[in-house]
């Protein structure tokens, strides 16, 4: 199963009148849930209240959506999976905050599943912040990174 295909299973599910999934294919297990997560609820503190739906607070097309601060654009976790900003451990880190990255630009890995999965950056700009520490776990539609599109 390959990113693309991950994305369509994600999309049908957000559309779906269901709140769970689990399903097995090809060695892979995912297993999905509709629910509000404390970093949703902190969203939600954060725009005064006002709760926002669940499908747009985790959609991969969040990446592209412009945060009010400073017209910034997040770019958002694909996938549930660690979080790291280098290739190996003696690397150096793919992006570092102050940063100009390209369109196609690889920023960091996500391992999920004992896959090394590179994160390409779908925006050209400047990294203002990166907003996850190196080895840490991260969730499906979690900012990773805020940029300044050039």
């Amino acid at each position: 199963m390959n990113l693309k295909e991950l994305r369509e299973i994600i999309t049908i599910f957000e559309k779906a009148d269901i709140s769970e999934l689990d399903l097995e294919r090809e060695g892979m297990r995912i297993k999905l849930k509709k629910g509000f997560s404390p970093e949703v609820t902190a969203l939600s503190q954060s725009l005064g209240g006002e709760v926002p739906k669940m499908v747009e607070s985790v959609s991969p097309e969040r990446e592209k959506k412009e945060s009010p601060e400073k017209r910034l654009t997040e770019i958002a976790s694909p996938m549930v999976g660690t979080f790291y900003r280098a290739p190996s451990p003696e690397a150096k880190p793919f992006v570092e905050e102050g940063d100009e990255i390209e369109e196609g630009q690889v920023i960091c890995i996500i391992e999920a599943m004992k896959l090394m999965n590179e994160i390409k950056s779908e925006v050209k700009g400047r990294v203002v912040k990166i907003l996850r520490e190196n080895g840490h776990p991260v969730e499906f539609g979690q900012v990773l990174f805020m940029v300044e599109p050039l």
